[in-house]
């Protein structure tokens, strides 16, 4: 038996001796390795944080103790050590262990995550509820130094820091978030990192103050503000303590026993403390090490090799949008782009190589990326924003507010529209077009295939005023591409199919499947017209009013949210106008999605043909096919 399968709970671990400790941390990422090669995951990121968990459990006390992970796709190892370890070969697979934390899940994991910046937050709810019921515990919150470079962190750290209460912050350094980190906190943790001049200047005073007998107050005031002096002049800027907490580090975060004394004396100071730990990315997998960005999240790959899978030669929307964006970008100096954090998983590396004075990583800041977009703009640029769809939440005042009401020129990219697979409901792009429709000003676009995306980016960079474009994380339809770029009009629906029994409307790639369903209903002499609803704002009224009028019945199919979604738009067009007698089924999800492939969840919530054929059927108009494929 390994030494993993003797830990079936925290406090086994703290049964260990140092060689065992070793044997386990070595244990464990083979187990990882092994899942997610075979699921895919987010491998870098547990692989470097393997000694630091081992040391927070034998230290703390979870779930008495409250462990907060931000993000939490660092996870695997805490549920690994803490009773999962049978149902981890389900990590991220339908119905199986999420790929994050998961309160339902285990008492473990007693804050859900997925976002990024929001542990300390988290960290200091849970701080001030156990001051107010007088509870004894630990809180501990671990975030990433990318996770840093969002804005919500440094809310949370000044209130902790005002506030005073006990309560842990590990600061997880290991140089990157997804991407290479940017900005000015980076280039200032690389200084704590690499000047190890202040911490041994600290503790030769320190240790002489101590052979001291007796010190006055004005002699150890003295001398605290030497040692401050010594912190200012070899660490500019430490202001951690300046905000309140004791700061301990930077310390080696994969020296287990070192971790673990450092947890111990910071369970012993009064008011919240951070830890500074350094970590590699990847550790103890070669591959992942050499190319951490691409095993932060990654398919399932050879584990021998580290060699990725091999994925389809269609190019995906990411890629048709990045190499779009290029190609304009040659034409127009203008033309900018700006992500947060994530450079190639919205394409734009591409743009940052060839443009490099053109393009900006604001790090996990979505808020400040919008609101620096409308600037540019306004400022005779015309800049892109790409985000994930799920982030853009976080940004919806600023698209409001900074974008929308000024009327901004700015194009808002929103990749990973529609569910996303197997990261599951934090990170599902379900709910763009319920928040995004509200808003006056904006023209919104959704295309049904690669080519029609190349189209409306083009339309979309020659407007005046804001302008979003939504695509999923998928491969294309495999349509070739059209050379020449054409401009389409702004609140035009296109009609792909005539009929006069019924009508499908769909928006995104959906519209094939619609296609498919037509031709299903065709054969069994249902004629239905099929409506490509890209113009999610403004709408083609008179399109689907048309359409109301001559076939009486409707099905509209979305990648979204039924709430505020486009059958919600559908319907309260139909409802403006009068039409009572209109059988209408709206397909679309109608609460969080769980994880799991894209197309199975797809088909369970009747995003697929035989799901539009038992919409079919109850406007009570499907028995002709039934009866026709009976016939056959």
């Amino acid at each position: 038996m390994g030494i993993l399968e003797r830990i079936k709970q925290p406090r086994d671990l703290k049964t260990l001796n140092e060689q065992e400790l070793k044997l386990l941390a070595q244990e464990i990422r083979e187990e990882i390795i092994d899942v997610v090669s075979a699921n895919g995951g987010h491998l870098a990121p547990n692989l470097g944080v393997v000694e630091l968990t081992l040391a927070i459990h034998r230290v703390f006390d979870s779930p008495i103790d409250k462990l907060i992970w931000d993000v939490g796709h660092q996870t695997y190892v805490h549920k690994l050590l803490t009773g999962r370890q049978n149902e981890f070969k389900s990590l991220r697979l339908h119905n199986g262990l999420s790929g994050f934390p998961k309160r339902q899940e285990s008492p473990h994991d007693c804050f859900e995550t997925g976002h990024s910046s929001t542990s300390i937050s988290a960290a200091v709810g849970f701080a001030k509820a156990r001051d107010l019921l007088q509870e004894k515990f630990h809180v501990v919150a671990v975030i990433g130094d990318g996770a840093m470079s969002g804005g919500m962190a440094y809310e949370a750290l000044n209130h902790a820091g005002h506030s005073k209460t006990n309560m842990i912050v590990i600061l997880n350094d290991n140089e990157m978030s997804i991407s290479h980190n940017v900005g000015a906190l980076s280039t200032y943790l690389c200084r704590l990192r690499t000047d190890p001049r202040y911490a041994r200047s600290k503790e030769e005073i320190e240790q002489l103050l101590k052979k001291i007998p007796r010190i006055g107050d004005k002699v150890a005031k003295a001398a605290e503000r030497a040692k401050d002096s010594l912190k200012y002049l070899f660490v500019p800027g430490l202001w951690f303590e300046e905000l309140g907490f004791t700061y301990l580090g930077p310390i080696d975060g994969h020296d287990q026993l070192l971790v673990e004394q450092t947890l111990e004396q910071a369970k012993q100071k009064k008011g919240p403390v951070l830890i500074h730990v350094i970590t590699k990315k990847g550790k103890g997998y070669p591959p992942a090490e050499k190319n951490p960005d691409v095993f932060h999240g990654v398919g399932p790959f050879d584990k021998e090799t580290g060699a990725i899978l091999k994925k389809s030669t269609v190019p995906t929307y990411t890629q048709v949008f990045g190499e779009t964006l290029c190609r304009l970008a040659e034409e127009n100096p203008k033309i900018t782009a700006i992500t947060a954090a994530m450079p190639s998983g919205t394409g734009l590396n591409l743009f940052a190589k060839r443009f490099p004075d053109r393009f900006f990583d604001v790090g996990i800041a979505e808020q400040h990326a919008v609101t620096f977009a409308s600037a540019l703009a306004f400022g005779g640029m015309k800049p892109v924003v790409s985000i994930y769809s799920t982030f853009y939440q976080r940004a919806f005042d600023q698209v409001l507010h900074d974008v929308c009401l000024p009327k901004s020129n700015v194009v808002l990219a929103i990749d990973r529209a529609g569910v996303v697979g197997d990261d599951g409901p934090t990170h599902h792009g379900i709910f763009d077009i319920s928040f995004l429709r509200v808003i006056p000003n904006l023209v919104f676009m959704a295309p049904k295939d690669e080519n029609e995306l190349q189209h409306m980016l083009y339309t979309a960079l020659r407007q005046e005023g804001p302008v979003a474009l939504r695509y999923p994380r998928s491969v294309g339809q495999g349509v070739a591409l059209d050379e020449n770029f054409k401009e389409l009009p702004i609140g035009q629906a296109e009609v792909l199919r005539e009929g006069k029994d019924l009508t499908l409307i769909g928006t995104g790639p959906l519209v094939y499947t619609c296609l498919e369903a037509a031709e299903e209903l065709r054969q069994g002499g249902v004629e239905a017209a099929v409506i490509n609803l890209r113009f999610l704002k403004p709408l083609d009224k008179e399109t689907i009013l048309h359409y109301a009028y001559l076939t009486k019945r409707m099905i509209t199919v979305e990648d979204h949210i039924l709430a505020g979604g486009m059958g919600s738009a559908v319907l309260e067009t139909l409802a403006d106008a009068g039409l009572k007698d209109v059988g209408i089924e709206c397909i679309g999800y109608e609460s969080f999605v769980e994880q799991g492939s894209i197309s199975l969840l797809q088909r369970e919530n009747g995003l697929s043909v035989e799901g539009i054929l038992q919409a079919a059927e109850r406007l009570k108009i499907l028995h002709r096919v039934r009866e026709g494929r009976n016939r056959g």
